[in-house]
């Protein structure tokens, strides 16, 4: 029973660990690198406060827990 105990805290401790929020900018950068394998050339990513997210297209990540959106968009060009 001891052994089952400590396999479900350790199950937990991983699980939250996996779950941790990234910053803004490590996502953002994580985002930019698949943008870039994909050939895109010209495009515009900005981190906002979630309330000047206003199109929901437009986000391609969420970061600093929840409270900020990484916006895409494609520059003509």
């Amino acid at each position: 029973m001891k052994r089952f105990a400590l396999a479900v805290i350790c199950g937990a401790l991983a699980s939250s660990a996996l779950a941790a929020p990234k910053p803004c900018d490590e996502l953002k950068a994580e985002i930019e690198t698949k943008i870039q394998a994909q050939g895109v050339a010209n495009y515009t990513l900005e981190v906002v406060p979630n309330d000047e997210a206003h199109d929901a297209n437009m986000v391609v990540g969420s970061c600093e827990n929840g409270t900020k959106k990484i916006i895409y968009q494609k520059n003509d060009g």
